[in-house]
């Protein structure tokens, strides 16, 4: 299986994953208004719809720009190297941008969309096992994640660049590959 078929069905299961928990959600509150019997009648909530493949892909970006930037900022303050340290500046300032960039692609789509940077399960787990760390415990985790970080980063803007729906996310994604390879090379450079 190969690395842009992985992220695309892993990015499906995801998809339905998130539809599935809606849907079940929407079925227990619909059975909650049911049981409470205010009115006697309960109403059906409606259909979850699930995310379109831009609107997954600029949640995923904005969740991965989010993730560089608060394990970046842990790094200052946990990191006990200057490397360390001057790679996680510079990571939070290129993910910032990122954003920034990001937020003007997704408003060119039509229709605009509103990039979620909301860290995934995963990704928060990650983070909250780096702030537990310190010293170079904390720098050879902190290396680990950004390399392990920005591959996947690199292998979803590939993917978005070569089959992505939006004209203005595809740019977006073509124009990153190259500083999210710079970014990946620089960590692999790193020593704890």
């Amino acid at each position: 299986m190969t690395i842009r078929t992985t992220i695309i069905a892993s990015t499906a299961l995801l998809a339905l994953t998130a539809c599935g928990r809606n849907a079940e959600t929407t079925q227990t509150n619909t059975a909650t208004t049911a049981q409470a019997g205010d009115t006697g009648m309960a109403t059906a909530a409606p259909t979850p719809v699930a995310a379109s493949a831009a609107q997954s892909f600029a949640n995923a970006a904005a969740a991965s720009d989010a993730f560089e930037i608060a394990t970046s900022q842990a790094a200052l303050s946990k990191s006990t190297s200057a490397s360390v340290k001057t790679y996680a500046q510079k990571m939070i300032d290129a993910h910032t941008a990122s954003t920034a960039k990001l937020k003007t692609a997704a408003a060119e789509a039509s229709p605009a969309l509103t990039p979620d940077p909301t860290l995934n399960p995963e990704q928060q787990q990650k983070l909250d096992q780096l702030k537990a760390l310190n010293g170079t415990a904390f720098d050879q985790a902190y290396i680990a994640e950004q390399a392990a970080g920005h591959q996947q980063t690199l292998d979803t803007l590939k993917a978005y660049a070569a089959t992505g729906d939006t004209p203005a996310l595809k740019t977006f994604a073509t124009n990153l590959i190259p500083i999210v390879t710079a970014h990946l090379n620089m960590v692999k450079g790193l020593k704890a």
